[in-house]
């Protein structure tokens, strides 16, 4: 409590937030160059976020010489020692060891057996609903991505679709199930900084992504009869790989608790993929690692960010950032729209929705708390707004990988991220929902204690 009281008293200091500008210089920066001037396969992402944390800590403990070396220290491990962060590096692990277990013949899997018992005239919006259901289930739109890509350029050569508009649509998709998903790190990382459950932030969510997907669904059937379609290649598929995926979403929406769901879908994924699936025992357990050494990254840059926002807000950038929405925005609902775009400039810097959602977590719970916006809200906005961005953004992980399948599967083509987001539908009807729900969202006093 006298941490928190101490915390209330410091001043805005816009210095404080120097260290911020040095990582979005060094990040997004060097991968600017790196991918559009230099034009380096994959640029952005060779640029090491861990070094460019690093640095930007190392800026931070510079600043501020009224607080010596081992009380910066002392900041950083308390801000390090947070129940939510150590929960959440829980999660990420458990998560890890489920993907990593399955592997993407799971996901492969799931894909084929909804395209085996469709018209190829409903093929792309399948293809949507696969992206959807897989991402939901795994937990990442990367990985969906990754393994439902050639899949959607498999079906835009067979049956006659533009490539862009069939790997944009899985795009989408899997940005939908992504931000829905109890086991995704962008849900672990907004719910577990705002403090609330999972269930309600995929309430709160589901509400406002339904609306989008059904008429994000609604185009693409309707672009799909436009054009002359012809059927879809058979593939074979294994159907028992499909029980973890969908016992791990079931249970889910019952609200167990994400521990138990996650280690119920680990102990059936490893019965199911070496009983009855590829694996051996070696295999089952160098899967593991490769799922653990996944979210190493991730882990390590959740880590980064909460000792560096513990530093900077010591020094007052917090302050000084809630001080500057203070002055723009003045109300609850206005309030809400200053979350969004607080996260959302985040993420077109980091170029990673996760990133963007624990850096901007601490900030949006002060703003939560000042505006009376239910933390369930305040988690749903900062994935939802992370959500949208990342799912058009050029140079984000979701693109350069659906890119790199088009190259892949068609060497000759030449295909830019450009090409792709006219298609995006689902990611800016997801933009026109959530600023429909804050437009007609009333406040209740209720949701102060939600």
């Amino acid at each position: 409590m006298q941490n928190e009281n101490f915390e209330e008293k410091i001043k805005g200091n816009p210095i404080a937030l120097l260290p911020v500008a040095v990582f979005l210089v060094l990040y997004l920066g060097l991968g600017i160059t790196f991918e559009y001037i230099l034009h380096i396969s994959m640029g952005f992402y060779n640029i090491p976020i861990v070094a460019a944390f690093l640095i930007a800590i190392f800026v931070a403990c510079m600043q501020n010489r009224k607080l010596n070396f081992d009380k910066k220290m002392n900041i950083m491990a308390g801000a390090l020692g947070d129940r939510n962060i150590f929960l959440m590096i829980l999660i990420f692990l458990c998560a890890g060891i489920f993907a990593g277990i399955l592997g993407r013949s799971s996901a492969s899997a799931a894909a084929y057996l909804l395209l085996d018992f469709i018209p190829a005239q409903f093929a792309v919006v399948v293809l949507f609903l696969v992206a959807a259901f897989v991402s939901t289930a795994m937990g990442t739109s990367v990985g969906t991505i990754a393994v439902v890509s050639p899949i959607a350029v498999e079906v835009a050569q067979m049956a006659g679709f533009g490539v862009p508009f069939c790997v944009a649509t899985v795009i989408g998709g899997a940005m939908f199930g992504d931000n829905l998903s109890f086991i995704s790190d962008t849900t672990i990382a907004a719910t577990s900084t705002q403090g609330c459950k999972m269930k309600d932030k995929f309430h709160v969510n589901f509400i406002i992504a339904l609306p989008a997907a059904l008429v994000a669904v609604a185009i693409i059937t309707a672009i799909s009869f436009a054009t002359e379609a012809r059927a879809v290649a058979e593939n074979s598929y294994s159907l028992v790989q499909l029980i973890p995926y969908v016992l791990v979403l079931a249970l889910a929406l019952t609200g167990i608790n994400v521990f138990t769901v996650l280690l119920v879908g680990i102990v059936a994924a490893s019965v199911i993929m070496v009983g009855f699936g590829p694996l051996n025992m070696m295999g089952l357990l160098q899967n593991i690692g490769n799922g653990i050494s996944g979210m190493y990254e991730t882990i390590l840059v959740a880590v980064l960010v909460s000792a560096l926002c513990g530093l900077i807000r010591i020094h007052g950038g917090f302050a000084a950032l809630l001080d500057f929405i203070h002055k723009v925005f003045k109300g609850h609902r206005s309030g809400q729209v200053g979350v969004g775009l607080l996260v959302s400039a985040l993420d077109i810097a980091t170029a990673n929705n996760t990133v963007a959602i624990v850096m901007a977590g601490p900030i949006a719970k002060q703003m939560g708390d000042e505006y009376r916006i239910s933390p369930k809200k305040t988690a749903s906005l900062l994935d939802i707004f992370s959500c949208v961005v990342q799912g058009i953004l050029p140079y984000g992980a979701q693109m350069l990988v659906a890119l790199a399948a088009i190259s892949t599967a068609l060497p000759d083509a030449s295909v830019s991220a450009f090409d792709l987001i006219p298609y995006m539908f689902y990611p800016f009807l997801l933009l026109v929902s959530v600023l429909v729900f804050i437009a007609i969202s009333p406040r209740k006093k209720k949701d102060l204690n939600e």
